[in-house]
């Protein structure tokens, strides 16, 4: 009997011990499993999705409807070298009077551009560029109806506030664009600026004979209000969506177009962050971005600087016969200048237009140039290496020849100026981030229209009094600003478009 019980004993001992060995285990088990983190779920961010969507059918929608806000832009911008000569031959106007014209525009144009950036950092892209579209249409009929010059002046200038709003379309563009496309697609939107200045130029030559300047003004509006239409397709920017916290709008964006190119978003939920400092004008001068925005305003100064130079200059040139021409006719022997009291009607002949229209081509002749340019070396080499180009071309434009050669001295000018607004307008789009990239933009503008307003009094005063004289600032900023471009601290090729600074 001791035995058995000795045994029975023993058995339940080794089972208490078995039975807490497993409980221990579990135990283990448990803190174990406790202890390991659960598996996250995957996300994404708009950047990740933009390039997973990819290019499709949707970007080039996107870049023709963008694209023609370029010939908007242009026509309103190009009107003012064509209308020149007849506002001048009709309300008997001084040259400094025709260079106020282009210099009110550029006026509304700054001072608009940088509140346009805020409002568009702050509220979105679209609602800007929208109202951009008809603000411009409206006052650019107003001007139309013009009884005086002091009426003219000022509705242009309420157009060049129009035209600022509208400029922030290149951002939207450039937000929906992925990175390794976007050196090749966004300088092609020259295509639509020589467009939109071909037209104006066409409607010169055909209407303003007949029908005279303010029905050409009129017809000028049209593919505005076509635009206004067909912009109602295009949404709002994805990148500026996340940025104020509408994710669900952002998510409804980037589907819509993955379905447009026949693509899918990323596996797991669009996830950022909401960026409550938006549209801060502060962070473009922080330590991080303020040798770029110095650089960048310069830069932008010197491209509209030059650019609008190039086009006022030739316009003058051709009208008051300035040219050193060898084989110049009858009519273009006579010099006009201020300080012989002219006749105050000058207007066009179908030979000066039919030589704008030929340098119009120029703004797209060498985009396989500027595209190779962009891919190779980069934006600041290109910026560097377009500014010397033009410089030595306002140079050469001097020198004695056919009127042949001057057209394709013009023709190559065009052509590096105009390049190098498309590669100042890519590096800019890219290197600041989608928290203050718009208002960067319109501060850039801005300063671009500071050139643009001093541009009228150099290539229309200036130029009846010497040539050399008119072209030199043109050629010296150049210079300088292909000097700076070297200082620039980043460098943007291939670089994913930041969120927040």
């Amino acid at each position: 009997m001791a035995f058995k019980r000795s045994s029975s004993m023993k058995t339940r001992l080794v089972r208490d011990i078995q039975l807490q060995e497993m409980e221990m285990e579990e135990e283990i088990n448990t803190s174990s499993n406790n202890n390991t983190p659960a598996e996250e779920p995957k996300c994404y961010t708009v950047e990740e999705a933009v390039e997973r969507i990819g290019f499709g059918r949707f970007h080039i929608l996107l870049f023709v409807i963008m694209g023609s806000a370029n010939i908007v832009e242009a026509m309103e911008i190009m009107l003012l070298a064509v209308v020149s000569p007849e506002i001048r031959c009709e309300w008997h106007l001084e040259d400094w009077q025709v260079a106020l014209v282009s210099t009110m525009v550029f006026l509304g144009f700054m001072v608009c551009g940088v509140l346009c950036g805020y409002v568009a950092d702050k509220y979105g892209r679209w609602k800007v560029v929208f109202g951009g579209f008809i603000w411009a249409s409206y006052f650019s009929l107003l001007t139309s109806f013009s009884p005086s010059y002091g009426w003219f002046i000022f509705l242009r200038c309420m157009v060049g506030c129009g035209v600022a709003a509208t400029s922030q379309g290149f951002v939207l563009k450039t937000e929906f664009i992925p990175s390794k496309y976007r050196a090749s697609l966004l300088p092609l939107a020259s295509v639509f600026w020589m467009l939109g200045s071909m037209l104006i130029i066409i409607l010169g030559m055909t209407v303003v004979p007949t029908m005279g300047w303010r029905w050409m003004i009129r017809f000028s509006i049209i593919p505005s209000i076509i635009l206004i239409g067909l912009f109602m397709i295009i949404p709002e920017s994805a990148r500026f969506q996340v940025s104020a916290g509408n994710i669900q709008g952002a998510l409804s964006t980037l589907n819509w177009i993955a379905r447009m190119n026949g693509a899918t978003l990323p596996e797991g939920e669009l996830r950022e962050s909401e960026l409550t400092e938006r549209g801060n004008a502060i962070t473009l001068i922080s330590p991080a971005f303020r040798r770029t925005s110095l650089l960048l305003w310069y830069s932008w100064f010197v491209a509209s600087f030059s650019y609008y130079g190039s086009v006022l200059s030739s316009s003058e040139l051709l009208e008051k016969n300035l040219l050193c021409m060898t084989d110049a006719d009858a009519e273009h022997q006579i010099k006009h200048n201020q300080e012989e009291a002219l006749c105050y009607c000058i207007p066009f002949n179908m030979a000066d237009y039919q030589t704008l229209l030929i340098s119009c081509l120029g703004e797209v002749a060498l985009i396989p140039l500027n595209i190779a340019l962009l891919n190779i070396f980069g934006r600041k080499p290109s910026l560097a290496i377009l500014q010397v180009m033009s410089a030595f071309f306002f140079m050469i434009l001097n020198i004695c020849t056919t009127m042949f050669g001057f057209t394709v001295l013009l023709f190559l000018l065009r052509s590096v100026v105009s390049m190098n607004f498309n590669v100042v307008y890519i590096y800019t789009a890219e290197v600041y981030p989608t928290s203050v990239r718009s208002i960067g933009m319109g501060f850039c503008t801005s300063f671009s229209r500071v050139g643009g307003m001093i541009a009228p009094f150099i290539a229309q005063v200036l130029m009846s009094k010497s040539v050399i004289l008119a072209l030199s600032p043109f050629a010296v900023a150049c210079v300088i600003c292909a000097v700076g471009v070297v200082f620039l601290p980043i460098e943007t090729r291939g670089r994913a478009l930041l969120q927040d600074a």
